[in-house]
């Protein structure tokens, strides 16, 4: 009898969103929660491309991209150089994770930071953004911070990373930088703006680590 293929599975939204390996975690994840999004992909490449986009990509049969139109394309312009790129790859969910920040123009690196043993993507993007704040400050600079995470934009507004991975003695380190993070978040004013990295218009972020 052969052995069943693994599928990954997206949740957009849901109690947590992530990428799950199996279906009993993100039926889990989708348990009670109304209107929840999510869908299964053969790799986890396939996963992270789509867990970094939007489910309307992906929704229905066939999961086609949506192609943008000249007027969509147009309205959204294009990317303010005048920037620095930030992005997160992990290897599992959780597995070794890395982040990084370039200048959006160059693709100069300016930080990076990992691999740490055991993280998740969504922690990487947020912790990659909090570092891309603390470096355009301390350089007492007024470019933007793009992004490709909805999810980590939201965590640094509320300046609390809202993960449920658990802490273990693999990711202690891990988690004392998040806690770094989030007393900077607290600490600290800033002007810079975050924003949303438009994958559809633009390709992948600067920072991608090229592993899809």
């Amino acid at each position: 009898m052969s052995k069943k293929k693994q599928k990954f599975y997206v949740v957009w939204f849901g109690n947590p969103a992530g990428i799950f390996g199996s279906w009993e975690e993100c039926k889990r994840s989708i348990s009670g929660v109304k209107g929840a999004q999510y869908k299964s992909f053969d790799t986890f490449s396939e996963a992270k491309t789509a867990y970094n986009k939007e489910y309307a990509d992906y929704k229905g049969k066939g999961a086609k991209k949506k192609t943008l139109s000249k007027e969509e394309l147009a309205k959204i312009g294009e990317p303010n150089l005048l920037s620095i790129s930030v992005d997160a790859a992990s290897s599992g969910n959780p597995g070794k994770m890395e982040y990084r920040g370039v200048d959006t123009q160059t693709h100069k690196q300016l930080f990076h930071q990992g691999p740490f043993l055991q993280g998740t993507n969504n922690v990487g993007e947020f912790l990659a953004i909090v570092h891309g704040l603390a470096f355009l400050k301390q350089h007492n600079s007024d470019r933007l911070i793009y992004t490709d995470s909805r999810i980590a934009m939201g965590w640094v507004k509320r300046k609390k990373c809202n993960t449920k991975l658990k802490q273990t003695t693999k990711n202690k380190k891990l988690f004392e930088l998040i806690e770094r993070a989030e007393n900077w978040l607290k600490t600290n004013r800033y002007t810079t703006k975050v924003v949303k990295w438009e994958t559809k218009a633009w390709g992948e972020i600067p920072a991608d680590f090229g592993r899809k």
